[in-house]
């Protein structure tokens, strides 16, 4: 049975070949990044190592912190970046639905 109140961690890892793997643990964060980089689990990571830690946040319900990986999943590769840099005032401008045209004016000239 899965507990809904124990602390899980969502984290990005930077690949050996520059692209980005997005995971959630409930263990301590560095044996996870050990563990990806020895290949314990076969998978994305296995085959782009080394990976190193970039970014990570700490969650106190598994719930949140599930929600919060599959929306960064969800996010292109600037986006993420944006986030792993803490420009979090950049997110909303880098969201997939975004345009760079301005909306019509609706003044009458």
């Amino acid at each position: 049975m899965i507990s809904y109140g124990m602390e899980a961690t969502v984290y990005i890892v930077e690949c050996s070949d520059g692209s980005y793997y997005t995971g959630l643990t409930k263990q301590e964060i560095e044996a996870r990044v050990w563990e990806h980089n020895n290949a314990v689990y076969k998978g994305y990571t296995s085959t782009r190592l080394p990976v190193k830690l970039v970014f990570h946040e700490i969650y106190d319900r598994l719930t949140d912190a599930i929600a919060r990986e599959r929306q960064i999943k969800g996010w292109n590769r600037k986006k993420k970046q944006a986030l792993i840099a803490y420009a979090y005032e950049e997110l909303p401008d880098l969201s997939k639905n975004h345009t760079d045209h301005p909306r019509p004016s609706t003044g009458s000239g």
